[in-house]
């Protein structure tokens, strides 16, 4: 538990009223003089994110004024805005929270930071949880998100794809896990060849992570996360300013072990496997090339058009692997295609799947946790735009347009006996301060699946 984040219940706090059009002339007549004084010196207004520190009569800080503007258009991680503007103290809701784990969590989230590589304190603003939040599940969806964060913000001189295992391995460890590393040379004889065909130009050798937990008569599901360490293009190289970035292609792995955390954490009733094809898409005299035949696991071959598009390559052997369990239910999450980020922009990925029941569930859920997302679909007359004269298939389409529809398409084949199959398309980065999500990785999607197996199997 995030110790330092959290006061205990009843401990001495200063009050947060969160204010808007319809309370705020109650919450004005109820302070004491100074403070109605001080908030009409300063000008504050309930509008949303308008902050107001109150001092008492001897000068030290006695309330807080915040904004939240309408309740019911409010953002409800917008609390998350707090820790960072608020002096070193404990603070308590004076305003009853409608969502009080949602609360909470944001008051976590926003008091996120990453400071391996610098001296920046931590945040010191602590909160006392508001009465009826589930304070243990809360911080552990908080520390599985920190960890997922953790994973995307490390540069790739500190997780390559060996960095990416042996995070895997903490993971597995931690929960009794058990786990299987598939390196190198060894992909080619156990018949992954596009995940080796995609890392072997890297000096850090390629790796398929399988880790397995949970009762062996539980319902299977199978999370598979893209790691990609850095993805250079390939010898179709991005320009340099497209590959600033190019840490966070492993978004989707970090994504599925924070998801996985959150899952074996709560110790659902389910027989997890995660699935994890961790690569650097590096360049050297034995890249594999635009216009090469892959084999697949699947035994489809697959023409490449251009290099830098490796991501669905490597989940091709893997959502082969995994559908050979013939699971449940099948989740990939992948920095996949800059096309999501054109149609749906970076806060909202969309997502894939033909069960109409089971994306219902998933937009019902994601909003309910402040983790949006957006369906699109396997769009089947975009299918002969994958087609290759001398190949089964190619991995990227002949035509410019809905390159998220044609991305998943490709996947989609590598995919027939699972029960349910979803893939999300995920940004996995946050470009700017927003409340609760600072400025760097973000595991998207993860928060929202948590919630859909607890809901689907632990009702």
């Amino acid at each position: 538990m995030p110790h330092h984040l959290i006061a205990p219940a009843g401990f001495p706090a200063i009050p947060v009223w969160l204010v808007h059009a319809h309370n705020w002339e109650q919450v004005f007549h109820d302070l004491p003089e100074t403070g109605k004084n001080f908030a009409q010196a300063q000008g504050f207004k309930p509008k949303a994110g308008q902050l107001c520190l109150l001092p008492g009569t001897t000068g030290k800080l006695e309330a807080v004024l915040f904004g939240i503007g309408e309740p019911d258009l409010s953002d409800p991680f917008l609390i998350g805005k707090l820790p960072a503007v608020l002096p070193e103290n404990s603070y308590r809701f004076a305003t009853a929270v409608e969502k009080p784990d949602l609360a909470l969590l944001a008051w976590l989230l926003g008091s996120y930071v990453f400071d391996r590589y610098t001296s920046k304190p931590e945040r010191t603003a602590k909160i006392v949880p508001p009465q009826g939040a589930n304070i243990d599940e809360v911080t552990r969806i908080y520390e599985s998100v920190a960890l997922g964060r953790d994973l995307i913000n490390t540069p790739t001189n500190d997780l390559g794809p060996d960095g990416i295992e042996l995070a895997a391995r903490k993971l597995a460890e931690k929960y009794g896990a058990t786990i299987n590393v598939i390196t190198g040379d060894d992909l080619l004889a156990q018949n992954f060849p596009m995940v080796h065909a995609v890392g072997r130009a890297s000096a850090v050798a390629p790796r398929l992570i399988d880790i397995v937990w949970g009762k062996q008569d539980a319902p299977l599901v199978t999370l598979v996360g893209k790691g990609v360490a850095f993805d250079t293009g390939g010898l179709n190289i991005k320009p340099g300013n497209s590959m600033t970035l190019m840490k966070k292609d492993m978004g989707g792995a970090a994504t599925a072990m924070a998801a996985a955390d959150m899952i074996m954490g709560s110790n659902l009733p389910v027989r997890l496997r995660v699935i994890i094809p961790a690569v650097e898409n590096s360049i050297s005299a034995n890249a594999f090339r635009p216009g090469d035949i892959l084999p697949s696991r699947k035994g489809i071959s697959v023409e490449i058009g251009n290099t830098d598009a490796e991501g669905r390559l490597i989940l091709g052997d893997a959502l082969a692997l995994a559908d050979e369990e013939k699971p449940e239910l099948i989740i990939d999450f992948a920095t996949l295609t800059g096309a999501a980020r054109v149609a749906t922009g970076p806060d909202l990925p969309p997502f894939y799947t033909d069960n109409d029941t089971l994306a219902a569930d998933i937009s019902r859920i994601g909003m309910a946790e402040n983790d949006p997302v957006w369906r699109l679909p396997f769009w089947q007359p975009y299918t002969p735009w994958l087609d290759s004269k001398i190949a089964d298939i190619n991995h990227t389409a002949s035509q410019p347009f809905a390159g998220s529809i044609t991305a998943a398409l490709f996947l989609k084949r590598f995919v027939e006996h699972a029960t349910d199959y979803v893939h999300f398309d995920i940004y996995g980065w946050t470009a700017s301060d927003k409340p609760a999500r600072p400025t760097g990785g973000e595991v998207q999607a993860a928060r929202l699946v948590h919630k859909l197996l607890k809901e689907r199997f632990a009702p």
